[in-house]
């Protein structure tokens, strides 16, 4: 059993070992791709063959469209030329259940694999001529939030980009700068319309791929290096629209143990290939089985009916609705807060956290309790029904190799959103009571003793990155455990930033309650389970 055209031809194997195969006509796919190309992906990474290609298959699969996926890596051009050519751009797709148990897809839709390459003549001549191509409709990229940098945080130009700007349109080097010049060759080949469209995880994501483009068009027409007009191209959203999206799937590094699974079934060549940017890529993708995906329904050259395969359209309003439910109320507060007290509790895994019965209770309090009553309601997508399918299907899945190390990681940076917003809408409610509120300043108080990094049996252990970390270790760097100190002397300057917890803890009467909680989290080994115990 090969991933390749010829391996497939023997269906009844596949499908004997419980595979699900394309239904479609590849060959006629492929015609109708090279002849009329509808949708380009940037970055041929692992949620793109885990999300776009599976959506897109499902699609092809119940005839909605009748062309498949061109996918363009700008960055690692080895996971093109090692990965994905020599398995004719299949691959499987096994997705992880909650309950232990595989699906396994053999995903076929992708019918082109580019290097955004420059300097690879072939590859980037194709690559205009789909830009040329009247059939273009979407252009999406899942690049990382990193990838639409133009400067670093020195304010330091990224490698290639003064370079582009200097140059124009020509033989570019930065990724955005060549995603810039295929778009301006839409443009002088009669200011096509299209959609570019930012799929990577973070806030307003459409913004981020506007600004960088903006900026780049704005530099060639001032050095006049560009055919005059292509800044009010890219300005014109009945031809060029950057909208904003939602995305939410977990889709790890391909696992050893899924490898086994694939090679006991007797698939061949699954030897993953490490490439020399160090990126780690295999024949397969391993994938939890919840997902979604929120797009600003903002397509100036039309788009097919994706949202038969499940992806949610709306306006732009409503895509930030959906953000907030996640990440203020749904998802990354829960996530938070075990990532916290696991790694005080000596926890590795966040799946095993939450066998543990007196963190799932304090994770459905957080949740539903105190959460609930001020989240963000988006409409399209039922909060309670979003935080029922994290609690009971999405962090308890034990194929997620998710750590609490991991999440732990920038927590300075995450409070004032996930925590912070909360504790506004309590506020803003004469409904509601501030002092109806134990897990949240639970949270804050755990971060505290976490910050003395010692664990709840009083071993230390290491800190998870933080660009803050300095700053506000420096307030507890003289608690220590087991022995009195004056908790308001020690933390109560830190609880008063509002930066870092959304508010001042104290002016929104939450600061003697964290205090409180920091006291007794700190009596001894044992404390932490304790005072998790109590509440």
């Amino acid at each position: 059993m090969k991933l390749t055209e010829e391996g497939l031809k023997n269906k009844e194997e596949w499908l004997k070992k419980g595979y699900f195969l394309p239904k479609f006509d590849r060959k006629a796919v492929e015609a109708a791709t090279k002849k009329s190309p509808f949708w380009v992906h940037f970055g041929a990474g692992n949620i793109f063959r885990a999300f776009q290609a599976n959506v897109t298959q499902n699609l092809l699969n119940d005839s909605v469209i009748e062309c498949g996926l061109v996918v363009a890596e700008g960055y690692d051009y080895e996971i093109i030329e090692k990965m994905y050519r020599p398995h004719d751009n299949i691959g499987v797709l096994v997705t992880l259940k909650s309950n232990g148990s595989v699906e396994k897809t053999v995903v076929a839709s992708i019918m082109e694999s580019l290097t955004a390459d420059s300097d690879n003549e072939k590859d980037w001549a194709r690559l205009c001529e789909i830009f040329r191509n009247p059939s273009l409709q979407i252009v999406s990229f899942t690049i990382t939030e990193k990838g639409y940098l133009l400067r670093n945080a020195a304010g330091v130009s990224m490698p290639g980009i003064e370079e582009d700007f200097a140059m124009g349109p020509v033989l570019p080097k930065s990724y955005i700068g060549k995603v810039v010049t295929l778009l301006h060759e839409r443009f002088v080949n009669g200011e096509l319309p299209v959609a570019m469209v930012s799929m990577d995880n973070c806030s307003h994501n459409g913004d981020k791929l506007y600004a960088a483009v903006n900026e780049f068009a704005r530099e060639w027409e001032t050095r006049c290096v560009c055919k005059p007009g292509f800044l009010d191209y890219v300005n014109d959203e009945s031809k060029v629209s950057f909208p904003w999206t939602m995305i939410d799937k977990i889709t790890p590094r391909p696992d050893t143990k899924i490898e086994k699974i694939l090679s006991d079934d007797g698939i061949e060549q699954l030897e993953p290939v490490i490439t020399s940017k160090k990126t780690y890529v295999a024949p397969f993708v391993n994938a939890e089985e919840c997902q979604y995906l929120v797009i600003e329904d903002k397509f100036p050259n039309g788009r097919p009916e994706l949202e038969r395969a499940g992806l949610y359209f709306t306006d732009r309003e409503t895509v930030d609705k959906v953000e907030k439910m996640k990440v203020c109320t749904c998802l990354n507060p829960l996530h938070t807060f075990l990532a916290i007290s696991g790694c005080l509790l000596g926890y590795t895994l966040i799946s095993d956290e939450m066998k543990d019965a007196d963190l799932l209770r304090l994770v459905k309090r957080l949740g539903y309790e105190e959460g609930l009553p001020v989240v963000v309601d988006p409409k399209i997508i039922k909060p309670r029904d979003f935080i029922d399918e994290v609690v009971n299907i999405r962090i308890p899945n034990p194929f997620m190799p998710d750590t609490p190390q991991r999440i732990a990681c920038d927590t300075s940076q995450k409070l004032s959103i996930r925590f912070g917003e909360t504790i506004k809408g309590y506020l803003a409610r004469k409904d509601l009571s501030i002092e109806n509120l134990k897990v949240v300043p639970l949270v804050f108080a755990l971060w505290l003793r976490y910050l003395m990094a010692i664990d709840d049996d009083g071993n230390e252990f290491e800190l998870s990155p933080d660009p803050l970390l300095s700053d506000v270790q420096k307030y507890v760097a003289n608690v220590k455990l087991g022995e009195k100190f004056d908790v308001h002397k020690a933390a109560g300057q830190l609880l008063k930033r509002s930066e870092i917890f959304g508010v001042d803890l104290y002016k929104v009467g939450l600061g003697s309650v964290v205090e409180k909680y920091f006291e007794a989290l700190c009596q001894g080994n044992g404390a932490v389970r304790n005072v998790i115990q109590g509440i």
